[in-house]
């Protein structure tokens, strides 16, 4: 399915709906991010009242990863205030008031405040991340307030190269790119494969 006709389909759903929350999810070098956007992009060419939300706005700080001793599993779902994500998403559907939420600077490698808002007056809003429609409390809460899910699948011995070469993109020689791949990153896909509830659209 293409990003254009994804967008087609959130705005078959849109046109009856009062706001419509669309969950983007899928494992690590998924390609989620890359479809979010570019939805994104082809929601607002065509005139629509649209924003996206990533999650990563809600990784733990480092020094709070370090203090609990998850440093090595950043990016894992304990590594995330999911709780706190829930409750910005709740009120992201409640749809009455601008909603600010943190985003990340992959860079900084660190949260940055008030990165992102959804307007009161924004009819589509993209949420998009790993976790989204995992059965594991707190993050099986966020199911009830998307009206649209969304999942990417491609095969994990895909995942696994592009996640391999991810690490080497970020300057680690090929060897260490493999071992922090399937140290965390896989481990973490899999969560998300075998995890995460049926979903409206799956993408293979």
């Amino acid at each position: 399915m293409t990003p254009d006709e994804l967008a087609d389909a959130i705005e078959a759903r849109a046109d009856s709906a009062a706001r419509l929350v669309v969950a983007i999810a899928g494992p690590p070098g998924s390609g989620k991010t890359t479809v979010a956007e570019k939805v994104l992009s082809i929601l607002k060419a065509r005139g629509a009242a649209v924003s996206m939300v990533p999650m990563d706005g809600f990784h733990l700080d480092n020094a709070e990863l370090e203090a609990r001793g998850l440093m090595a599993r950043k990016g894992a779902p304990e590594t995330f205030d999911a709780a706190g994500f829930v409750v910005h998403i709740e009120r992201i559907a409640e749809g009455d008031i601008d909603v600010s939420l943190p985003g990340f600077d992959r860079t900084a490698d660190a949260t940055v405040p008030d990165a992102h808002l959804v307007k009161a007056d924004d009819h589509i809003v993209l949420i998009e991340g790993n976790y989204l429609l995992l059965d594991i409390d707190p993050w099986a809460q966020l199911l009830p307030h998307f009206d649209m899910t969304i999942f990417l699948a491609p095969p994990t011995a895909v995942l696994e190269q592009r996640l391999i070469q991810r690490w080497i993109d970020h300057g680690l020689d090929p060897k260490s790119a493999k071992e922090r791949a399937m140290g965390n990153d896989i481990p973490n896909a899999l969560t998300v494969m075998g995890h995460s509830g049926e979903s409206d659209i799956v993408i293979g």
